[in-house]
């Protein structure tokens, strides 16, 4: 997509007010004079006809929906909402925090009724106010009880909604089908205990069991989740980092066992280098990375075409997949918003299950309930993404985590710990840190 998508050219808003003032006054007797020559409409139709087409204005991310999608979505919300014009605008996320910030306090020179942001960016929004409240219509309308918590949950502050989940997306385990079969591994592991047994086996020689760098903390963060850890948590009004809780210890005390089982390096995130071009080499048998990143893998290397396989992170039990980082994206409607019934009208398609099967299948994406698990079966990507994304969780819900994550205290703690520190220490050290700025004023 190389811009934005428009479908009308005036806002409502251009009307002069005193235009639609004399034009209100005399709509009663221009109503009954037509309707006793024609009776063909009514008096509402009418004063909508002579306002003109309401544009609805529907930001959406670049990238996040193929420009196939836009086109038939947009065709047939038209089609549905006769009178309605929608106009989607693509964003870039580069500075998108800043625009979104300007249309909900009213300085920006744009608009949009509705507009799609990250999920673990509506906390920053709902502290800056300007928001529109949507708990009744998700309860009413739009299924909430069997939304993903990994996206519902960044969405909502004091049992209030205000992003609405619309996909999803997370990691799973990519990996080497023969090199899994040589090894004797008929079916992938269901279980942690399965797992490191398995890939014990497949760390042999030049070949790596599993390439897993040092300081790729989402991936920590689901094996602090499934210990029951957090990583950071609420508490008499302030923020407090807990990596140095027990449950938390024990999920890094996992991710040691298992990064060790490969050559990754422990003072480097998973894209110093990038994990993809080390598996494109042949010499890895798995990787954890959204399902994606097989495409990369087959154009970097194409003799791996069709070799690759997935499966859910593995739980700490058979019968639940591992927790995982719930990426993806919610739904937003400004409070300024002159068209906040149209804009529910958008969302209310773009998250039926018509819609939901449709973004899904084209993007392999995870749909927003679990009830619609079933509407990415065929796509082995996207089908394996599931049962860790009905687990899924996203970071704290502070609108400061994005400090956190800029200054990123967690990843020396993890190499700190990967290279025979105290762990207690080091995620002392890490915890009063991620405290501090979460905790700090503005």
């Amino acid at each position: 997509m190389t811009g934005p998508l428009v479908y009308a050219n005036f806002e409502p808003s251009e009307i002069e007010p005193q235009k639609v003032t004399l034009l209100k006054m005399r709509l009663p007797a221009l109503c009954t004079a037509l309707a006793a020559a024609t009776a063909l409409t009514g008096c509402s139709q009418l004063a909508e006809s002579a306002q003109g087409p309401q544009k609805v204005t529907l930001w959406l991310m670049k990238g996040s929906a193929s420009e196939d999608f836009i086109d038939k979505f947009t065709a047939s919300f038209e089609q549905e909402h006769p009178g309605v014009d929608l106009d989607v605008r693509i964003q870039e996320w580069t500075g998108i925090g800043a625009k979104v910030n300007a249309v909900l306090d009213g300085t920006s020179k744009e608009t949009a009724d509705v507009i799609e942001v990250g999920n673990t960016q509506v906390a920053q929004y709902i502290e800056k106010g300007g928001l529109s409240e949507l708990t009744l219509e998700g309860l009413r309308e739009w299924g909430s009880k069997d939304w993903l918590k990994g996206l519902a949950d960044p969405g909502s502050v004091n049992g209030a909604q205000y992003g609405v989940p619309w996909y999803a997306a997370n990691r799973v385990v990519i990996y080497q089908k023969d090199l899994f079969a040589n090894a004797g591994i008929k079916t992938p592991p269901k279980n942690r205990q399965e797992w490191i047994q398995a890939t014990q086996k497949l760390d042999k020689g030049d070949q790596q069991g599993i390439y897993l760098a040092g300081q790729n903390w989402y991936v920590l963060a689901g094996f602090v989740w499934d210990e029951g850890g957090e990583l950071a948590v609420e508490t008499g009004g302030r923020w407090v980092g807990t990596l140095d809780d027990e449950k938390a210890l024990a999920g890094m005390d996992f991710y040691r066992q298992l990064q060790a089982l490969g050559d990754g390096p422990k003072d480097a995130d998973e894209e110093t280098p990038p994990q993809s071009q080390v598996f494109a080499r042949g010499q890895v048998a798995q990787i954890i990375a959204p399902p994606g990143q097989a495409a990369e893998i087959e154009a970097a290397n194409p003799a791996l075409k069709g070799k690759l396989g997935f499966f859910p992170i593995p739980g700490k039990t058979s019968d639940k997949a591992g927790a995982v980082f719930t990426g993806g994206s919610d739904l937003i409607i400004p409070e300024r918003t002159r068209q906040r019934k149209h804009a529910v009208d958008v969302i209310t398609a773009l998250v039926s299950e018509k819609w939901q099967s449709e973004l899904a299948r084209t993007m392999s994406y995870v749909p927003n309930k679990t009830t619609l698990a079933h509407v990415v079966e065929g796509n082995e990507g996207a089908t394996n993404m599931a049962p860790g994304a009905a687990q899924g969780r996203a970071t704290p819900t502070s609108a400061r985590w994005a400090e956190v994550e800029a200054r990123n205290p967690i990843k020396p703690f993890m190499t700190a710990v990967l290279t025979g520190r105290d762990p207690k220490q080091a995620a002392r050290a890490a915890s009063e840190e991620i405290g501090k700025v979460l905790s700090s004023d503005r």
